[in-house]
């Protein structure tokens, strides 16, 4: 599976690798182009769907998400930051110490997407100001540290593509610009765009909460179609990175 991934992966992002490699002498650019190829890495493409089955459920039911888009890609942009800071203070012999752990972190995924899925099915239910979701009821409480966190999660999902765009390609034009610190959060950002631009679509076409105000048994029904698909993608995230 994961080698159907891989060669998904490069057939995608093969012509934004061309543009990145044109745009070295900007480094800015050239940090959110490697973020967007980042975001189609096989580790990141279960993720990103994920992102855009919860995010863009929620619009649709309630009202555009943009406050947990925003502080899921705030996650995603203080976990490349320390990542990047990490190395800058520690050199080299972090980036052979993180490709330890990093294999097991990209297996947390699987089964954190299915309890996600779970989440969303109702079947789970927790009280308080960490309640993520509430069943077949509608989403009373926006909760900012399980988005964010959903983000930092996410972006710690190295595979060898990732980690060769992210410490290989970027962190050299890191360390020898003199702006270099701002380019791990560009390169974050550049990992969030699919979520983005799926979430601005909806706004676009009128789409917040669009099902809620037709039938809230319709909007149940595609809540719980979406939790369906995210346990489905945890599975099939299980299976891939447990088996290698």
């Amino acid at each position: 599976m994961y080698s159907i991934l891989s060669q998904f992966s490069s057939f995608v992002s093969k012509p934004f690798f061309n543009i990145a490699y044109g745009l070295e002498s900007w480094p800015i650019a050239f940090a959110l182009i490697l973020g967007l190829i980042g975001a189609l890495a096989p580790c990141q493409l279960t993720g990103n769907i994920s992102a855009v089955t919860l995010y863009g459920n929620r619009s649709f039911q309630k009202k555009i998400a943009w406050k947990d888009v925003f502080y899921f890609t705030i996650g995603k942009i203080v976990a490349f930051s320390l990542l990047g800071v990490l190395v800058w203070l520690l050199g080299r012999e972090i980036e052979q110490n993180l490709t330890l752990y990093f294999p097991w972190l990209r297996k947390i995924m699987g089964p954190l997407l299915i309890i996600v899925g779970v989440f969303m099915l109702g079947f789970i239910k927790l009280q308080g100001t960490i309640n993520l979701f509430r069943g077949s009821k509608e989403y009373k409480h926006e909760n900012p540290l399980g988005s964010f966190m959903l983000g930092f999660s996410f972006s710690l999902a190295f595979c060898p593509t990732m980690f060769i765009l992210f410490f290989v390609t970027l962190m050299p034009v890191v360390l020898s610009s003199s702006y270099g610190f701002i380019l791990p959060p560009i390169f974050a950002i550049g990992t969030a765009i699919p979520l983005l631009i799926v979430i601005l679509i909806i706004w676009y076409l009128g789409g917040s909460g669009a099902i809620m105000k037709k039938s809230r048994s319709f909007g149940i029904v595609i809540q719980r179609v979406a939790g369906i698909m995210m346990i489905l993608l945890g599975i099939f995230d299980t299976i891939t990175y447990w088996s290698l």
